[in-house]
């Protein structure tokens, strides 16, 4: 009976989520520096070799984190932990030239389609846009007018001829 076994690379790639799990959450209640190896592995219901077999090291499991989609709190635990870890930054930053590049394109695209001259360039203004995303999803945590709908309004005021 075989038929429900998971083959080998199914199992590692299970044991890599739940561990990425075990980050997040851990990341989210006490910070990346607040958080071990050890206790990452325990979350998830494995050992340090268990960890180890799939990351080589807390910084390489970051930068698995910033490669996913993550919510609120973990985004801003990420994004700080990757502003202050000279390790961590180089990827961050392509990251974000990368979502930068898709916002850019997305309004070079949207003033075209009005027919409109943008107010500044597209690439200062997707910097724009991606630092009100940072401080509403930050704020988001503190202040309930932050959520989700506040950033496209903000983008259509910023925005707007």
């Amino acid at each position: 009976m075989t038929g429900n076994r998971l083959t080998r690379a199914e199992s590692r790639e299970r044991t890599k989520d739940r561990l990425l799990a075990a980050a997040a959450e851990l990341f989210a209640e006490r910070g990346v520096n607040g958080t071990s190896v050890e206790q990452i592995a325990d979350r998830a219901g494995y050992t340090r070799g268990a960890f180890y077999g799939n990351f080589e090291d807390k910084h390489e499991l970051v930068v698995a984190l910033l490669e996913r989609s993550v919510p609120g709190v973990l985004r801003s635990e990420l994004v700080l932990h990757a502003v202050r870890d000279p390790a961590v930054r180089p990827h961050f930053d392509a990251r974000e030239r990368s979502a930068r590049a898709v916002v850019e394109t997305r309004l070079r695209a949207d003033f075209a389609a009005r027919g409109v001259a943008p107010p500044a360039s597209p690439a200062f203004l997707a910097l724009v846009v991606r630092a009100l995303e940072d401080g509403l999803l930050l704020h988001g945590h503190l202040n309930p007018e932050a959520g989700p709908d506040a950033l496209a309004e903000a983008v259509r005021l910023l925005l707007r001829p």
